[in-house]
């Protein structure tokens, strides 16, 4: 069994992670049971800078195979923004609801502007002997004028998949997971994996 470090804190998006490579020979760990693990300054121009810059050091500084996800809201009316700025899109520390509340507000300002947008997800997979497995994904949808749903994270509550008429809020994490970014991305890395 191969252990694999996901260079995250977040729950939301660790729990994504082991159910969607449930089925390999891994265990997954993240970053909560290696408090002193680096905090790694997200400062790429792109999805892809990020999440290397994030695995190749947790794979540094824990000797194993480290996996990082950089991943983002991409909102045409908004030039792209919030994009690798997801998280901070509000500040340093922002909560997801100052993030969601600053989104609503932006798009306020471009009001007959269409509310396309998508969620981008590049996932790296660094070992410790320097090999690197590079996947990506992304799904179209919708940010809706006001937050629906209790489930997900992030900027799920504003996100509206037509295909499933239903914010990612509204949806369980197993079908989330099949038309997301995320889940899109993981499922990459299982294929690049398997013939590996």
């Amino acid at each position: 069994m191969i252990e694999i470090i996901a260079a995250t804190r977040n729950q939301g998006k660790l729990a994504e992670i082991r159910q969607a490579l449930a089925d390999l020979d891994v265990r997954i760990k993240g970053l909560d049971e290696f408090p002193d693990a680096p905090e790694v300054d997200e400062d790429g121009q792109t999805f892809l800078e990020n999440a290397i810059k994030k695995a190749r050091a947790i794979s540094e500084f824990t000797g194993k195979h480290a996996l990082a996800d950089d991943s983002g809201l991409v909102v045409d009316a908004l030039e792209g923004a919030p994009g690798v700025k997801s998280a901070r899109f509000a500040g340093e520390g922002a909560t997801d609801e100052m993030n969601n509340d600053k989104l609503i507000k932006e798009l306020k300002k471009v009001p007959d502007a269409p509310r396309t947008a998508r969620f981008v997800c590049v996932i790296v997979l660094a070992s410790p002997d320097g090999n690197e497995v590079t996947t990506q994904g992304s799904c179209e949808g919708m940010i809706l004028d006001r937050p629906r749903g209790h489930k997900g994270f992030g900027y799920d509550p504003l996100f509206y998949h037509p295909a499933l008429d239903a914010t990612f809020s509204e949806i369980t994490r197993e079908e989330k997971l099949k038309v997301s970014h995320r889940g899109q991305a993981l499922r990459e890395l299982k294929r690049k994996l398997a013939t590996k």
